[in-house]
C-alpha cells in the first residue's frame, strides 16, 4: 500500500488584506459618527452590522492564518466559514427588521426632511463605494472576493450601498413630490437584495460545513476521469470536499494494474487533479489489483476494498 500527498498551498498571508479591511472599517465608523451628528440614524443598524462584519472578518482571518497544532490538524481555517455564515444570518435578520420597519412606515409615514435624507444618503453612497473598493482590493482586486469570509463582508457593504442609493432616490422624490412613502418603498427593494445575499452566504457556508463537493465540481466525473488514467483499474471510496473556501481536498482508494509502479500512478493522479480540477490537497491510497482472472479482466479481492466504502466504484471506460 502506498499513501501520499502532493505539496499543499493554503493561500497568501493575510497582512495586506487586513490593511484594506481596516481602512474600510475606519471609513464606516467615521461615517457613523458623522451620521449621528447630522441627526439621521435611519441606517445606524445597517452600518453597525457592516462594521461588525468587517471586524469579524479581521479576527477570523488572523485565526485562520494560525498554523495547525494540537487536535486542529487543519488549523482554524473553518473559522472563516463560521464568519461567512454569521454574516449571512445577520443579513437575513437585518432584512427582517427592515421589512418590519417598512411596513410601519407604509401604514404611518413619518415626517421626513427630504434634503437631509438626500445629503446623508449621497455621503453614504460615497463611503460605501470606497469601502467596497477597499474590500475588493483585499480579495485580490477582481470584483467580489473568492474567499467566502471576505465575500460576507463584501455583500454586507454592497447591500448597504444599495440601501443608500435607494434612500438617495427616495430623498429626491420626497423633495420634488412630497411623497413620504417613497423611502419605505425603496427600502423594500433593498430587503429583497439582503435576503438574496444572506441566503446565498448561508447556503454556500452550509455546503462547506456539510463537506459537500465544491459547487460546479461533479465527483462522478472526477472519479471516471481518474479511472481513465494509465494503469488505473479502479477508483473507489472517493471523497471530495472543501476545507475552507478555495481549498478543495480529495481522498480515494486507487487500484493499479499488477506490476505497474504505484508511486508513478499516484504522482500522475495528484498532478492531474491539481491541473484539471484545482484539487491541490489530495490523499490517495494506492494498491495493486489482483492477478488477471481472464484476458482483459482484473480480479479484485475483497480485502482490497474498504470495509465500508462510500459511493460507487469507477473503472476504465466509465463516463466515455
Amino acid at each position: 500500500m502506498v499513501a501520499g500527498t502532493n505539496r499543499h498551498e493554503h493561500g497568501p498571508a493575510s497582512g495586506a488584506d487586513a490593511r484594506w479591511l481596516s481602512g474600510a472599517l475606519a471609513l464606516i465608523l467615521a461615517f457613523m459618527a458623522g451620521e449621528v451628528i447630522a441627526g439621521v440614524a435611519a441606517h445606524s443598524l445597517a452600518l453597525i452590522s457592516d462594521a461588525a462584519s468587517i471586524a469579524l472578518v479581521l479576527v477570523t482571518s488572523r485565526l485562520a492564518a494560525r498554523p495547525p497544532g494540537g487536535g486542529y490538524t487543519y488549523g482554524l481555517k473553518r473559522t472563516e466559514i463560521m464568519s461567512a455564515q454569521a454574516n449571512g444570518i445577520t443579513l437575513v435578520l437585518l432584512a427582517a427588521w427592515l421589512a418590519y420597519t417598512v411596513i410601519r412606515h407604509l401604514v404611518t409615514p413619518p415626517a421626513v426632511t427630504g434634503g437631509t435624507v438626500l445629503g446623508v444618503a449621497l455621503a453614504g453612497v460615497a463611503v460605501n463605494v470606497a469601502a467596497t473598493l477597499l474590500i475588493a482590493r483585499a480579495g485580490g482586486g477582481h470584483g467580489a472576493p473568492r474567499s467566502l469570509n471576505l465575500a460576507g463582508a463584501f455583500r454586507h457593504i454592497v447591500t448597504d450601498l444599495y440601501a443608500f442609493a435607494a434612500t438617495a432616490v427616495a430623498g429626491a422624490v420626497i423633495l420634488v413630490t412630497g411623497f413620504a412613502r417613497a423611502d419605505a418603498i425603496a427600502t423594500l427593494v433593498v430587503v429583497v437584495l439582503m435576503v438574496h445575499a444572506g441566503a446565498g452566504l448561508i447556503r454556500e457556508s452550509g455546503r462547506i460545513f456539510l463537506e459537500a463537493a465544491p459547487a460546479g465540481l461533479d465527483p462522478a466525473a472526477v472519479g471516471a476521469a481518474m479511472a481513465s488514467r494509465r494503469h488505473v483499474t479502479e477508483v473507489h471510496d472517493l471523497h471530495i470536499w472543501e476545507i475552507t473556501s478555495g481549498m478543495p481536498a480529495a481522498s480515494a482508494h486507487v487500484l493499479v494494474a499488477p506490476g505497474e509502479d504505484c508511486h508513478a500512478v499516484r504522482a500522475d493522479l495528484e498532478a492531474y487533479l491539481s491541473r484539471e480540477y484545482g484539487i491541490t490537497h489530495a490523499t490517495l491510497q494506492v494498491d495493486h489489483a489482483g492477478l488477471p482472472a481472464a484476458p482483459g479482466l482484473m480480479q479484485v479481492s475483497p480485502e482490497q476494498h474498504c470495509d465500508d466504502a462510500h459511493g460507487p466504484a469507477y473503472r476504465p471506460g466509465d463516463g466515455r
